[in-house]
C-alpha cells in the first residue's frame, strides 16, 4: 500500500505518481541496466522527479525490485492459459519460466514461501489445478509446494547465474570454460561429468526446465491415478 503517514514530499511531483507507475519505470530500467544500475536518482531521473518522491511509495530499492519481479510475474500469470488439467500446469510453469528468462534479474526474486500479490496467485493457481486432477486432498499442500518450489527455485537457478556470467562473459562462453574444466577430471572419480561435457555445451536451459517439468507433473498424474495403463 501506498505510504499514508506525513506529508507528501516537496520536490518532486509525488502527488502525479503512484505505486504502480514507480515500479513499472523500475522494471524499464532493470532490463535495460539490471539490478546494479538501477538507483533511485536514476528512476527519478526517468520519471521527471525527485527521489524522495519515489520513497513516498517505496521504502528501499531492494523493495522496489521485489515489487518490480512480482508484476513480471503478474504479467505472465496474465498470459498463461487456464485450462482445468495437468496440461494447464505444464503451460503455467512455462509461461512463468520463459517471462524470469525475459527479465533475468527478477528470477532470484520470486520467492518461496510466497508473499507478495502475484506470487500468491502463482501458489494459489497450482494448487487449483493440482486438486483438480484427482489428487488426494490430503497431498494437495505437499505436491502443490513441490511444484511452486520448483517453477520458482529451478528457473533462479537457470536464469539468474546469466545477469553475473554476462557481465563478464556469454553464457557460450562460460559454458565452454566450464566443460573444459570438467573434461580435465579425472574420469574414476567423476565417471558421469567427464561423460557430458558435449551436452553441457550445447543444453537449451527452456529444455532443461521442461525436462524436470515432465518428470514432475509424471508423477502428479501418477498419484493422482495410480491404476496401471489399460
Amino acid at each position: 500500500m501506498p505510504r499514508t503517514r506525513g506529508r507528501a514530499p516537496a520536490e518532486g511531483r509525488a502527488d502525479a505518481l503512484s505505486r504502480e507507475v514507480v515500479v513499472c519505470a523500475a522494471v524499464a530500467l532493470l532490463d535495460e541496466r539490471g539490478e546494479r544500475g538501477l538507483t533511485f536518482r536514476l528512476l527519478a531521473e526517468q520519471l521527471n522527479t525527485g527521489p524522495g518522491a519515489l520513497y513516498w511509495h517505496v521504502a528501499s530499492k531492494d523493495e522496489l525490485v521485489a515489487l518490480a519481479a512480482d508484476q513480471v510475474l503478474g504479467h505472465a500469470l496474465a498470459t498463461a492459459p487456464r485450462p482445468d488439467d495437468g496440461v494447464g500446469l505444464r503451460a503455467l510453469a512455462i509461461a512463468v519460466f520463459d517471462a524470469l528468462e525475459r527479465h533475468p534479474w527478477a528470477a532470484s526474486r520470486v520467492t518461496a514461501p510466497a508473499t507478495l500479490p502475484n506470487a500468491l496467485r502463482l501458489f494459489d493457481r497450482i494448487g487449483t489445478l493440482a486438486a483438480r486432477t484427482g489428487l488426494p486432498a490430503e497431498r494437495h499442500f505437499a505436491v502443490s509446494t513441490a511444484i511452486f518450489y520448483y517453477i520458482t527455485g529451478v528457473s533462479a537457478q537457470i536464469v539468474a547465474p546469466g545477469t553475473t556470467v554476462g557481465a563478464t562473459t556469454s553464457r557460450d562462453a562460460f559454458l565452454a570454460q566450464t566443460a573444459e574444466r570438467w573434461e580435465k577430471l579425472d574420469s574414476a572419480d567423476y565417471p558421469f561429468l567427464t561423460r557430458i561435457t558435449t551436452d553441457l555445451r550445447a543444453h537449451d536451459d527452456r529444455d532443461q526446465f521442461t525436462t524436470g517439468l515432465d518428470l514432475l507433473l509424471d508423477g502428479l498424474n501418477t498419484t493422482a491415478d495410480p491404476r496401471p495403463p489399460a
